[in-house]
């Protein structure tokens, strides 16, 4: 009878299990369908104010002068031997100071980290990468290349190739997503972890499941599982979607703090309109959900979360609950008034205390190799 009654409860688990990861996916895919249905209603009335403009836009040819900006740094490559790809990165200090690495999110590159690049150069040997798939950097065409220890793996193989084994790692929106994996899997390699507007990603995971103001606020995730589609309607009208993103009310840049100026904006679309460049940054999306939940979560690194207070993507609770995943100390500034790109927005502010927390503990002698 015991028997039949273990036999019974492990039937019943599985089952559960079973309809769980259905539910999951029927989520996803029922919510894709219903993103799709919204864009194509957008396309179509698109078509029938703007029928001449509506599929036109430009190749940027020439990039803008604010991209060669010798105090911003030098222009580097570097091929890793085991993945064959090459990445392009802006690097500035001098050699042999301790290593800042700074990721970028979507849908940007290097050069969002302006303002960081020349605020630390005094201090520290700072590269800010053009991750896989953006900017100069090389643009794989599988989906497959795009998943979570191709990405992790991509920061190991760059801090190596720069001649460290530790670094001080600053990651926004997705960049941020990697910064956290890399700081979990790879904890000897990070002294202090810094993260702009990205939660830890079992906390978003767990509350975008929970919290449906959320989920309605990561519509594009679903949307961005489509091939080809998002691409379209990312470069329609001379990619007024991806202008509107940076500058909008609603979601862009300087809404309390600096603008982003034509010229910076000129440099977003000279990058995100070659040929490929949107598919790339997009297969960033089209992996994520088979890579959840983590099998590992916690964070052995000194923490510093940055969260801007009006991000128009992330809800706020999402920032203290990462405190739930480190072991070690950790650290919180809601910037009021900030949008989702804060280090953009408000870098003096994000500089600020940036310098406070590296200042903070065993101090900036613990970074050198």
């Amino acid at each position: 009878m015991a028997r039949v009654l273990h036999n019974l409860l492990l039937f019943l688990i599985r089952l559960a299990l079973k309809i769980r990861v259905l539910g999951y996916w029927s989520l996803i895919y029922g919510y894709c369908a219903l993103c799709t249905v919204v864009a194509l209603l957008k396309l179509w009335w698109n078509i029938i104010l703007r029928p001449t403009a509506t599929f036109q836009w430009v190749i940027r040819e020439t990039p803008p002068a604010c991209l060669n900006d010798t105090s911003l740094g030098t222009h580097c490559y570097v091929r890793i031997k085991e993945s064959g790809l090459r990445f392009h990165y802006v690097a500035a200090g001098e050699r042999g100071k301790p290593l800042m690495l700074f990721l970028h999110g979507f849908p940007e590159f290097w050069f969002s980290w302006r303002y960081q690049l020349r605020e630390f150069k005094s201090e520290f040997r700072v590269v800010a990468i053009d991750m896989r798939g953006y900017g100069e950097s090389d643009l794989p065409l599988s989906t497959e290349n795009y998943r979570f220890d191709y990405l992790v793996t991509d920061v190991k193989d760059i801090v190596e190739y720069l001649g460290y084994n530790r670094c001080c790692l600053v990651g926004h929106d997705w960049g941020g997503t990697i910064a956290w994996l890399f700081a979990i899997h790879y904890p000897e390699m990070v002294t202090k972890l810094i993260v702009l507007n990205c939660a830890h990603p079992s906390v978003f995971s767990d509350y975008a499941l929970r919290h449906p103001s959320q989920l309605l606020k990561s519509s594009h995730f679903f949307f961005f599982q489509l091939p080809r589609f998002p691409e379209l309607m990312l470069s329609i009208n001379d990619f007024k979607a991806l202008k509107a993103l940076f500058t909008s009310r609603n979601t862009g840049i300087g809404r309390k703090g600096r603008w982003l100026t034509a010229e910076d904006l000129e440099a977003y679309l000279y990058a995100l309109s070659q040929p490929g460049a949107l598919t790339g940054a997009l297969n960033y999306y089209r992996n994520v959900f088979s890579s959840l939940p983590l099998s590992q979560n916690h964070v052995r690194s000194p923490v510093l979360l940055l969260w801007g207070e009006r991000d128009a993507f992330l809800e706020q609770e999402m920032a203290e609950a990462c405190r739930l995943y480190i072991r070690n100390h950790f650290r919180l500034n809601i910037i009021s008034g900030a949008s989702h790109w804060l280090q953009q927005d408000q870098p003096d502010i994000v500089n600020t205390l940036i310098w406070t927390f590296l200042k903070e503990g065993e101090g900036r002698k613990s970074y050198r190799n």
